[in-house]
């Protein structure tokens, strides 16, 4: 019998400001339970030993806008990628770009956003391996806005349409021989409930856990 690679969900319900971590860690259990082993945390503590516990991915739902890893946190999950580990980053997620270092990780920095109102989400690659089995799909959600690092190369592979233009929702791209995916939608439970969206959530947690993928 296959043992399930074991995935670290960070997030927080305590000091959660906008965005707490267990309803979308219901909903992440439901889509990854088949194939995956979710561990919840609120224990950044755990990022320092991501290669010596086991795990194959990271799950960013952190909720930390104005609070900066310790250097020991940061240093462990950029190693851990870095090294061939993988990382999904799911809507406040990117609220790790407290810390400066991780802002070049995943590559943008989240600048605001309108109010939260219905938005059509379109591929903007038809032959992306993320988008296997996904279909444009609609869903209440914060419309975030970016600001991309000039020294990230990336492939965006989904937008959503805002006041008749077409904005980055989800991109991914390489750190050393890890993976990382960013994903704008999940700013609370009925955000993750689209089967598109659900599918490009599994698809995606695949892409950055099996290391098989790697060149």
């Amino acid at each position: 019998m296959t043992t399930p690679s074991k995935l670290l969900l960070i997030g927080d319900n305590v000091h959660s400001t906008w965005h707490p971590l267990e309803p979308a860690r219901q909903q992440l259990h439901t889509i990854a339970a088949d194939s995956f082993e979710l561990v919840p945390t609120e224990d950044y503590d755990k990022l320092k030993t991501l290669e010596e516990d086991g795990f194959s991915a990271v799950i960013s739902y952190a909720d930390c806008w104005n609070r900066k890893l310790a250097a020991e946190q940061i240093v462990g999950l950029l190693r851990f990628v870095a090294g061939g580990g993988g990382l999904l980053v799911i809507h406040n997620g990117i609220s790790l770009q407290a810390s400066h270092e991780l802002t070049g990780l995943i590559g943008a920095r989240f600048t605001g956003h309108p109010p939260y109102q219905p938005l059509t989400y379109l591929l903007a690659q038809e032959n992306h391996p993320l988008l296997d089995g996904v279909q444009p799909f609609t869903v209440d959600e914060e419309p975030y806005m970016f600001e991309f690092g000039t020294f990230s190369p990336r492939q965006v592979f989904l937008e959503y349409e805002f006041e008749g233009s077409r904005y980055p929702a989800g991109w991914e791209h390489r750190y050393g021989l890890g993976r990382l995916v960013y994903l704008q939608p999940g700013h609370c439970a009925p955000s993750f409930l689209p089967d598109s969206y659900r599918q490009l959530i599994l698809n995606s947690i695949r892409w950055v856990a099996d290391r098989s993928l790697l060149p």
